[in-house]
C-alpha cells in the first residue's frame, strides 16, 4: 500500500489512491474544504453523519461559487486558512467543468493542484481531491452532443492525472457514488433543475461518500 510522504506532524497519512475504504484520520479529526458551490452544503452534512456515528469533527470551508482553484492560488483567504495548521486533511475541489476538458485541465488544473496540495503537506495536512460528477445532460458548452456518462467519465480521468501529476493524491470518488445511483435509476433526486448542482439527498449522498471514505466501517 503506498502511502503519502511524511508530514509535518504526526498524524496518520492518507492513501495515495482512490480512496475506497476508510482511512483511519485520528479523533478530533479535522478537515477543510477548499472549492466552489459543490462543496457549500457537504461540510455541514459531513458534520452530522460524524456525530451521528459518535465521531468527533472538526471542519471548515472556503467555498466561492464558481471558483476554479485558479482563484483559491490567488486569494488570501484560502491561503491563510490552510497555512493556519491543524488540519488532518484539506479537500481540494476544481470547477465542475475543467477536469472534463483534457485540452484546458493540464493548463488550468494541473499547475493549482500541485500549489494548494504543496501548501496542505507544507502544515501538516494531507491534500485529497473531491472528483465531482457530470452534469446531468453532459457538457452543454461542447459542439459534440454529451451526456452524464460521458463527462463523468472525462472527470474521472482529469481527477485521476491531477492526481499522478501532484506526486500522488487519494481521491474520494465522489463522481463514481453518483454514477451508480444514476445507473440505478435514482438520477432524478440527485440534480437541482439546473441539472448540475446538487439537491440537499445529492449533498447527503456526497458527504456520505466522505464519510465513508475518511473514516474505518463502523
Amino acid at each position: 500500500m503506498l502511502l503519502l510522504g511524511s508530514c509535518a506532524n504526526t498524524r496518520a497519512p492518507v492513501r495515495q489512491e482512490v480512496v475506497s475504504r476508510g482511512i483511519g484520520i485520528p479523533e478530533p479529526a479535522s478537515i477543510l474544504f477548499v472549492g466552489n458551490s459543490y462543496s457549500f452544503e457537504v461540510p455541514k452534512q459531513l458534520r452530522k453523519i460524524a456525530a451521528r456515528n459518535g465521531r468527533d469533527l472538526r471542519i471548515d470551508q472556503v467555498t466561492h461559487g464558481g471558483w476554479s482553484l485558479a482563484r483559491h492560488v490567488q486569494n488570501e483567504e484560502t491561503l491563510r486558512k490552510i497555512r493556519e495548521g491543524g488540519w488532518d486533511v484539506v479537500v481540494i475541489q476544481e470547477q465542475s467543468r475543467i477536469p472534463s476538458l483534457p485540452h484546458k485541465r493540464e493548463r488550468a488544473m494541473f499547475p493549482n493542484v500541485r500549489k494548494l496540495a504543496g501548501e496542505a503537506r507544507a502544515h501538516g495536512a494531507a491534500p485529497v481531491l473531491y472528483q465531482t460528477w457530470g452534469r446531468r445532460d453532459g457538457d452543454e458548452w461542447l459542439l459534440v452532443k454529451d451526456d452524464f456518462h460521458a463527462m463523468t467519465r472525462r472527470l474521472r480521468e482529469g481527477y485521476h492525472e491531477a492526481a499522478r501529476d501532484a506526486g500522488g493524491l487519494a481521491i474520494v470518488p465522489v463522481g463514481d457514488v453518483w454514477e451508480r445511483e444514476v445507473n440505478a435509476g435514482n438520477g432524478g433526486s440527485l440534480f437541482l433543475a439546473d441539472g448540475s448542482h446538487p439537491t440537499a439527498r445529492g449533498d447527503l449522498l456526497t458527504a456520505q461518500t466522505f464519510f465513508d471514505a475518511l473514516f474505518p466501517s463502523l
